[in-house]
């Protein structure tokens, strides 16, 4: 019977999803290049807040637990696993008072309503991952940008989503450049669980009643260990909750 619903849900979650990004997209544009920053950083609060609500349209439920008091007068680097990009939206609202900025795939970066115009002009920044020459410099300048601003990177270093939940080996070379250009950032580790269970059949139909769950770990400072170090004891906490239920 789920699965025989599943399919007229998921029409009416992507009509709301689409209606949502729609919609926010000229508010970004308005907020950014009318009001400024901080301005076009509410809509994008708001516009994941909204995206959280369209996913309760599949009965999904999301946990987001964080037990740790993030100071905004240090930058932070969030690193999560990836299971899907459900995993977005709970990590933007969750965590919007330390302004999260994303370290994403340059495809990402046109042709999506809201979601591209917030990766281009939001403080995140589009990489090649199959070019190092380009990737690994634009890295440099964003923990620069972090310095100068306080605010927070969200890097998954997996590279790309797992698909059965279980994660993949961390790529290291993203996480050691802004380890070693951001000595005074706080790492925030992020546990995310379940949200592949959302496509496990695909883009269509979605699963219905998942219980999507983020669990922010116990913090690290990047002063406190090598680079080696902070590496290896980022991906040992990070999976160490994973659960392939």
């Amino acid at each position: 019977m789920k699965t025989i619903l599943s399919y007229p849900v998921s029409v009416i979650y992507y009509l709301c999803f689409g209606l949502v990004l729609v919609i926010f997209h000229p508010i970004q544009w308005i907020c950014f290049n009318v009001f400024g920053y901080n301005a076009h950083k509410k809509s994008v609060d708001y516009l994941n807040f909204s995206l959280l609500r369209c996913l309760n349209i599949l009965g999904t439920r999301i946990t987001f637990e964080n037990n740790e008091t993030l100071q905004q007068d240090v930058p932070h680097i969030i690193v999560a696993n990836h299971q899907s990009h459900y995993d977005i939206s709970p990590i933007i609202w969750n965590l919007r008072k330390i302004h999260p900025k994303f370290i994403s795939k340059k495809e990402l970066g046109k042709g999506i309503p809201s979601i591209s115009y917030n990766l281009r002009h939001g403080g995140s920044i589009l990489i090649d991952r199959k070019n190092p020459r380009q990737s690994l410099p634009e890295i440099k300048k964003f923990a620069q940008y972090l310095n100068d601003t306080n605010r927070a990177a969200v890097i998954f270093p997996e590279g790309t989503r797992s698909k059965t939940g279980m994660p993949k080996k961390f790529s290291p070379n993203g996480l050691k450049m802004l380890f070693k250009f951001c000595p005074d950032a706080v790492i925030v580790p992020l546990t995310i669980n379940n949200s592949w269970k959302i496509v496990k059949n695909g883009q269509f139909p979605l699963s219905l009643g998942i219980h999507l769950k983020c669990k922010v770990q116990p913090t690290i400072k990047v002063s406190d260990y090598s680079t080696e170090e902070l590496v290896e004891k980022v991906e040992q906490v990070i999976i160490q909750d994973i659960k392939n239920l």
